[in-house]
């Protein structure tokens, strides 16, 4: 199949054009009902204000409600697998933070984090700050890895562990 130059100019044209008019159609027909934003991490929690925070937002934006559920417990693991399973047309969305990620690495969860999310936004970033014992001769991470390694089995949590919630 040979391309003309009439044909090239037409289809770069309305590729150019397209992005801008799916926008401005997706913008016009979404939300047409509540929108869901599920946390996590329960009331009055981080997540839970940011949630609200935007839900205010985002209803006054868009002039539909975004209600806030709270699916708390298993360190996140109950709202993103409630997500997970819902219908994927944009109504119901997962608050994530780093809790989440770091849980896809330690249990062994009925989804894959990367394969059956998708992101939307970034909304927010927040410190994390590890602390180790004054005991422990160690002022860097790279330092406190050179130590754990040297002593393996022997570096662990003082506090217990949470274990997910088993299947439904």
């Amino acid at each position: 199949m040979t391309l003309h130059r009439r044909d090239f100019v037409r289809l770069a044209a309305s590729t150019a054009v397209l992005p801008v008019t799916m926008d401005r159609a997706r913008a016009l027909d979404y939300p047409t009902r509540p929108v869901h934003l599920i946390d996590g991490f329960g009331p009055g929690s981080a997540p839970d204000i940011v949630a609200r925070l935007i839900g205010e937002t985002l209803s006054e934006r868009l002039g539909r409600s975004f209600v806030i559920e709270s699916r708390t417990g298993s360190s996140g693991n109950i709202a993103a697998d409630h997500v997970v399973r819902a219908r994927p047309d944009g109504y119901t969305l997962l608050l994530l933070n780093l809790v989440n990620a770091i849980n896809a690495t330690m249990y062994e969860l009925n989804f894959d984090l990367i394969r059956d999310l998708a992101p939307v936004a970034g909304i927010c970033q927040a410190p994390l700050i590890m602390e180790v014992s004054p005991s422990v001769p160690a002022n860097t991470v790279a330092e406190f890895v050179a130590y754990a390694k040297a002593r393996p089995g022997k570096i662990n949590n003082s506090l217990p562990m949470p274990r997910p919630a088993p299947a439904r």
